[in-house]
């Protein structure tokens, strides 16, 4: 069983610190659980939480030498937080995970990766308000405050709080597929996968009311595999051109084009997930036209081809 492992470091975030053992823990196929999941402090002392009380953890840092995933949540630790270092007990819990395992940070918890230097060189995401003290203490980290979470393979990193729900359940359906995941989501009573980016909950002022585009994004999930244009859109809205393209940013984070692309991308991979269509059939009914098109796109979004994807995912 893949075993996953919350590294809690002290003051952790309590919201961040129960995201993982809950979506983990409620990924289960034919009633088996998935994933073993254990939390562990850097020491064997009961670790500070954020707000006011003490959590007595399970497990001491030995539980992170058998982990398949370590997952670092938010955390007000002094040392990655205000001068780029790691403490020496912190230090040494780190050097304890295996360098085959799958690195996750939530929220603040990339400022304990980037101070062990996995980050250097890398693109990585936090919280949208500790992105210039980020940036001041970790030069070398490619930063992306406008994403909910950022996939580079072997290292993953989300934004703050909530974003740590969506990169678990990004987790779950890498790891298991869309039905799997969806299942943990509705469960938790969150979306499968939410629009956007975190760019869109930035303090800024507020657009202007010009309505909103819920009912148009509604109306074109029931008709991706149609023709649909920036006009058609905007005229379903009863907006300019103009007038939606700047709604719909405002409340999404994407451009209308970037959202519809990546709808018909989903609707692919749930088709090639769950049925036997031709390759061609998916293309055509979730909209990206032809094969080479479908195999264009869904190589683009997570690097592999429509049947190497139906192979890991098709029944699961």
């Amino acid at each position: 069983m893949h075993r996953v492992v919350v590294l809690a470091v002290s003051e952790v975030v309590g919201y961040d610190l129960n995201i993982a053992p809950l979506v983990f823990g409620t990924a289960t196929q034919d009633g088996e659980r998935l994933y073993d999941v254990r939390v562990c402090g850097v020491d064997d002392r009961p670790v500070r939480v954020s707000h006011g009380y003490e959590a007595h953890l399970d497990h001491g840092p030995e539980a992170l030498e058998d982990a398949d995933t370590v997952v670092i949540p938010g955390t007000r630790a002094h040392g990655p937080r205000q001068e780029g270092v790691l403490p020496p007990d912190l230090a040494a819990a780190l050097a304890r995970i295996p360098s085959s395992a799958r690195l996750v940070s939530i929220c603040t918890g990339a400022f304990v990766l980037a101070a062990a230097g996995v980050l250097d060189g890398r693109r990585a995401t936090t919280h949208w308000a500790h992105a210039p003290a980020f940036r001041r203490l970790y030069p070398r980290v490619d930063l992306d405050e406008n994403v909910l979470f950022v996939d580079d393979g072997d290292v993953l990193t989300s934004a703050g709080l909530a974003a740590g729900v969506d990169l678990c359940l990004h987790l779950v359906r890498s790891d298991h597929g869309s039905a799997v995941a969806n299942h943990v989501a509705r469960y938790c009573v969150v979306p499968p996968w939410r629009d956007g980016g975190q760019s869109q909950f930035i303090e800024q002022p507020l657009p202007e009311a010009d309505g909103s585009t819920a009912a148009t994004r509604a109306w074109v999930l029931e008709r991706l595999g149609e023709p649909l244009d920036l006009a058609a859109l905007a005229k379903h809205a009863g907006m300019s051109v103009r007038t939606f393209s700047r709604r719909f940013r405002a409340e999404t984070g994407q451009s209308p084009r970037a959202w519809l692309n990546q709808q018909r991308v989903l609707h692919a991979r749930h088709l090639l997930e769950t049925t036997d269509l031709p390759v061609d059939r998916v293309a055509a009914e979730s909209g990206l036209g032809t094969a080479a098109s479908l195999r264009q796109h869904l190589n683009a979004a997570i690097g592999v081809a429509p049947l190497a994807y139906r192979r890991t995912f098709a029944r699961r």
